[in-house]
């Protein structure tokens, strides 16, 4: 008898867990909204949750199950969202409709590197962005340029003497040693005199990065659940050692500018022009003091997003170049013939003065967007444009630029490696969201002057001295990493790097 109420209690158990993790399920069907069928407690994350497939991927295959409609319902976790394929509602959310849709609803602990950039929101992002924006001029990373270069001629030493005793690279972890040198040296003035040094500190880096975390699925579940307890995604080992790097920086420089110019440098004298406001977004009441811990938050965002999404980003453009060889020769040929007009000297204008270097970053950028996907939050109910659709308040909305970015309608052919789509009358013929590997709007990636910089400036360093070619272990057939939260290559990129015989 008592294992009849056994099983009895155990099926009223399963049937209460069932209602209660499908308790949301009929949100989008109730309002007419068509979508993906979700899974009891993953909803439509599944594959991610489980690390079978990138977040990134399974929205792209969500985006292209519904080529018809202008948004479609989905379930991260048991949580509604609405994903976004119309560019003009897109327009309207990122830019024209900005002020509803400023958060990206991602907030945690503001304890332990909580305040920083990337994840703020309301008037802590407001007033961080206003004052942190001035970093990233080209003014003020022409005056760094001079770091950059410095990491870029040692990187392609390095290259130079292990050239001497093989031709294969892993390159992805390759370039994750410049892009580290590069952001330790313009961010903090710190300096790596050797590859073990820089592999000691790497694996800190990308242990955040590539380690599976099910913080933000349980805040997914539970949006803002993180926030309300003081939990922080990020683990207390990094807090600790982005605490303890700062710490001795601001130490060292006494607290004030060194002269050298870096992130730092700019970061101090900031705090010495006191408190910061959001002013530019209309609320000058509303101000952030920059405390060591502020500056702590900072270096870590600008730590990891230089680190990684660089290095990343310019392995699968190398990997790209060693399958077109025609486009590697054109890239080359432009970039001999800029050297010699700058008296082959590699500059800041050296760079910039490399138009078809932009259109082959571009078009990496188009078939490899690293963050994925983007996420904003309503912060009043609104009413989408068009429809007669309502976002409720706090509802998140997702966009998929691997999705748009391989959509047909606006790329012919999108499998195909083509950077004259960025030609700039090609350009003018597409929608302006079409293309958004560092976002749209006012909350666009605020560094991406620096990365577009860091990379063009090691591609053409290393380009001018060696050709890269596939190996015996080159992956024809690429696959994204399902660990990491950005659009990573699974398993590495693996080419042979030749130097050039060069003309003499």
């Amino acid at each position: 008898m008592s294992l009849f109420y056994l099983a009895i209690g155990l099926t009223v158990l399963v049937y209460a867990l069932y209602r209660y993790f499908t308790r949301t399920f009929d949100y989008w069907k109730s309002r007419n909204v068509a979508g993906p069928e979700p899974t009891v407690f993953f909803g439509n994350l599944k594959e991610s949750a489980l690390r079978k497939k990138n977040i990134g991927i399974v929205m792209q295959e969500i985006y292209d199950s519904f080529p018809n409609e202008k948004v479609v319902g989905v379930y991260r976790m048991t949580t509604p969202c609405l994903l976004i394929r119309d560019l003009d509602i897109l327009k309207h959310i990122f830019i024209k409709d900005f002020e509803v849709f400023a958060d990206r609803g991602v907030e945690f602990s503001k304890q332990g590197l909580g305040k920083n950039l990337f994840h703020a929101d309301g008037e802590t992002w407001r007033a961080l962005r206003n004052r942190f924006t001035p970093i990233f001029t080209s003014g003020k990373l022409r005056s760094m340029y001079y770091l950059m270069q410095a990491g870029a001629n040692q990187f392609l030493d390095y290259i130079t003497t292990e050239c001497q005793s093989k031709q294969e690279f892993e390159v992805h972890s390759l370039l994750q040693t410049y892009t580290l040198s590069t952001i330790s040296t313009c961010a903090f003035g710190v300096n790596f005199n050797s590859l073990s040094d820089k592999l000691e500190a790497l694996k800190l880096v990308d242990k955040f990065i590539s380690e599976p975390s099910y913080a933000n699925e349980l805040d997914m579940m539970y949006p803002g659940l993180l926030k309300s307890l003081n939990l922080s995604i990020i683990p207390t080992s990094t807090q600790i050692f982005f605490k303890m790097l700062v710490d001795d920086l601001i130490a060292q420089r006494n607290g004030k500018p060194s002269g050298r110019h870096d992130f730092m440098d700019l970061i101090l004298e900031l705090r010495e022009l006191g408190e910061i406001n959001n002013a530019k977004y209309g609320n000058s009441a509303a101000t952030v003091e920059i405390t060591d811990d502020i500056i702590a938050a900072q270096a870590f965002v600008f730590y990891v997003a230089g680190y990684e999404t660089s290095a990343t980003t310019m392995a699968y453009l190398m990997y790209q170049l060693a399958l077109n060889p025609a486009i590697q020769n054109k890239l080359t040929a432009e970039i001999d013939e800029v050297i010699k007009a700058h008296n082959g000297e590699v500059t800041y204008d050296t760079i910039k003065d490399m138009k078809y270097m932009n259109k082959v970053f571009d078009e990496t950028l188009r078939m490899y967007s690293i963050s994925e996907p983007l996420l904003r939050k309503a912060t009043k109910d609104y009413k989408v444009p068009g429809t007669d659709l309502v976002i409720e308040k706090n509802t998140t909305v997702l966009i998929s630029p691997r999705g748009i970015q391989y959509d047909e309608k606006y790329y012919p052919k999108p499998e195909v490696f083509n950077p004259d789509r960025f030609d700039a009358e090609e350009v003018a013929k597409r929608h302006p969201c079409a293309y958004l590997p560092f976002g749209i709007g006012p909350r666009n990636c605020i560094g991406m002057r620096f990365a577009r910089l860091q990379s063009q400036l090691c591609i053409a360093m290393m380009l001018s001295k060696f050709r890269v070619e596939p190996s015996k272990n080159t992956n024809f057939n690429l696959q994204v990493d399902p660990d990491r939260f950005i659009i990573g290559p699974y398993g590495g990129i693996h080419l042979n790097i030749i130097p050039r015989k060069l003309k003499v």
